[in-house]
Order: C-alpha cells, then sequence, then structure tokens
C-alpha cells in the first residue's frame, strides 16, 4: 500500500485492492449517506467522501466493509498474525481466545463464530455500561461503530476494561472525522445513523468522534491507545489496551 500527498496536503493511503478477511479482490461500493445525516453532521464534500467509502465499500465474496476490515487486520496484527482473517480465526492461538463481540461487528460475526470461546452480546440484552462478566474475563472485546451511540461512552469502555485481561485489548471503529475535535450531540437535533427511513433510538448518535477520540480511551483508564490505519483517511481502527 503507498503513500501519497493530497491536494489538501495530507498524507493519504491508496485504495486497498482485495478484501482482508476472505483475500477477495471482488470490491464493491455503494452510497449510504443521506442528505438529512450530511446535513446533521456539519461534513464537508471531502469527509462525506471517505465516509461513504469506509461504510459503503465492501467485499462481494463475504459482504465485510472497509471500517470492519480495519478492525480484522487491526486484530490480527495485534496478534501478531498474517493472512487472512479467515485463516487467523483457524489457527491454534485465535482458537483459544476468550471473545466478547458487542453488537454485531458488521459481518465479521461468521467468522467469530468460529471461535470455540466467542460470545455475541447485543443491545439492549447486553449493555456496555454493566457488563455482566467477572474482571479479566476476556482476552478480546470487539465492536464496530457502536460507541457513538453509547449515552455514556467512557463508563461503557471503563466496563470493557475491567473484563478485559490484562494482555489483551478492545479494538473497534467508530466513525471519527479526522480534521475536527469530537463533540456531544447534547443540545443538537437529534441525529441517527442506520436505516436513511428510521429514526430508532438504537441509532440516534450520542458522540460525534473526531482526531482526539483517543482521549475518552484514556480517561476510561487504558494504558495503551494505538490507532491502526488500513486506509487513510477512510479505514481506522482503535485499539485499546488495558
Amino acid at each position: 500500500m503507498s503513500v501519497m500527498v493530497n491536494s489538501r496536503g495530507i498524507d493519504e493511503r491508496s485504495s486497498i485492492d482485495r478484501c482482508v478477511c476472505c483475500g477477495s479482490g471482488a470490491l464493491i461500493a455503494y452510497p449510504v449517506l443521506w442528505p438529512e445525516l450530511i446535513a446533521a453532521w456539519e461534513i464537508a464534500p471531502h469527509e462525506v467522501a471517505y465516509m461513504e467509502r469506509q461504510q459503503g465499500l465492501h467485499c462481494r465474496n463475504c459482504e465485510v466493509n472497509l471500517r470492519t476490515m480495519a478492525v480484522a487486520q487491526a486484530t490480527m496484527r495485534f496478534f501478531g498474525a498474517d493472512g487472512t482473517f479467515a485463516e487467523f480465526v483457524q489457527t491454534p492461538d485465535a482458537r483459544r481466545l476468550r471473545v466478547l463481540e458487542i453488537n454485531r461487528a458488521g459481518n465479521l460475526t461468521p467468522y467469530l463464530e468460529q471461535l470455540p470461546y466467542h460470545l455475541l452480546g447485543e443491545y439492549p440484552a447486553l449493555d456496555m455500561l454493566a457488563l455482566p462478566f467477572g474482571d479479566g474475563h476476556f482476552d478480546l472485546v470487539l465492536h464496530s461503530d457502536t460507541l457513538e451511540h453509547v449515552p455514556e461512552p467512557i463508563r461503557g469502555l471503563t466496563e470493557i476494561r475491567r473484563v478485559l485481561h490484562p494482555k489483551g485489548a478492545c479494538i473497534f471503529s467508530i466513525p471519527m472525522i479526522v480534521d475536527r475535535l469530537t463533540r456531544t450531540r447534547e443540545g443538537l437535533p437529534p441525529s441517527y445513523h442506520g436505516n436513511a427511513d428510521e429514526a430508532a433510538g438504537d441509532w440516534a448518535v450520542v458522540t460525534e468522534y473526531g482526531a482526539d477520540a483517543w482521549k475518552h480511551v484514556a480517561v476510561a483508564g487504558f494504558s495503551e491507545c494505538r490507532i491502526f490505519v488500513l486506509e487513510y483517511p477512510a479505514a481506522q481502527a482503535i485499539v485499546a489496551v488495558p
């Protein structure tokens, strides 16, 4: 993957050309943002472009999208693995991991379900603010585009840190606007992710994340916050280490 500088003077990594999960080169894109969301988010055209790629570019074979590929690749990097994610979940090291997936991490779930000690917990049955597990129970906690909907994100991250083994990690994606700072939607008109025709409470955005997203990880008590870059600026994953 090469690096180039665009007209705005920002280093950008060139586009990936194959799925990091199954290895297929059949990548396709479709639009996912709608005018009301773009207006509420107050994002510029170049930001719309990379968010469209983050959410809409996906593998025709396994249907994993770009932001979830970032989570998959960051997971392999953390555990020192090469190859595809499909190969990773079949390795002895991966199959020993105690994994908590909070909500479905896109179409990464079918891969994770192959792990013997994988547990999927979905809202509202599983509340990130009060996880029903003992301290240090999991080696890996994954979630994708979930934290922005949590009413108290720092508290949620603190709970995740509590249930993580000291040598584990929480690896997740959030929609991150890289050229501005994080802001709360409190006091602003409601904004929703998900289906353009839905305004369900589950889709309500609480936090719009920016370049300082790492601060929530630090305040939650993690000792490290790594930002893994699959493709800048569209695809980053956060790796939080206890």
